[in-house]
């Protein structure tokens, strides 16, 4: 138990220490806005299906830049907006840390799509939104010809992950907390 509480204690304080650097890089309104406005272009750019998606959508969060990194101990965060009616209604944060075997850093970019009025409206009352416990995100996975598979397409909140070389896979917004921040 005791090395429980050391190890829990030490990913806080290496969290902590990382969120100044990473905050300290966040972007102004006016780039942050031009940047969700891009990533989700190179998004629909990318997979025509998720700008279908994108219509039928109530709501779009899009973090133009997560930024990842630890050495053993790790933290994520990112700074993004809320879509709604193709206008940004609200600006948000997405921080995580974790524990295990890892060394270095990358930078992503996320879109999550709110299919219905109640998996949004969850979503914007909530003091604080953690993905897998608040709301599972299914994160987007495509058919042949580029479609979005049936299961994907009938979630209620759909993930979408992309790096410098485009949509990436087999990776999940689990444990991520998103909280709503001033701009």
């Amino acid at each position: 138990m005791q090395i429980q509480a050391r190890a829990l204690l030490a990913l806080f304080f290496a969290v902590t220490m990382m969120l100044p650097v990473l905050h300290a890089e966040a972007a102004s309104k006016q780039e942050l806005d031009a940047n969700v406005k891009a990533t989700l272009s190179k998004l629909y750019k990318e997979r025509p299906a998720a700008r279908e998606l994108g219509k039928k959508a109530r709501g779009i969060l899009v973090f133009p830049n997560v930024v990842k990194g630890g050495i053993g101990i790790g933290g994520e965060y990112g700074e993004g907006a809320m879509l709604i009616g193709h206008r940004i209604d609200a600006y948000y944060r997405t921080i995580s840390a974790s524990i295990g075997f890892q060394l270095g850093a990358q930078a992503r970019s996320q879109v999550i799509m709110f299919m219905t009025s109640s998996a949004l409206n969850k979503f914007l009352n909530s003091q604080g939104w953690e993905a897998g416990v608040d709301g599972s995100v299914a994160i987007a996975e495509f058919g042949a010809g580029g479609s979005i598979t049936t299961e994907t397409a009938k979630a209620p909140i759909i993930g979408f992950i992309l790096d410098s070389k485009g949509l990436m896979y087999n990776l999940t917004l689990e444990g991520s907390k998103i909280s709503r921040i001033d701009k």
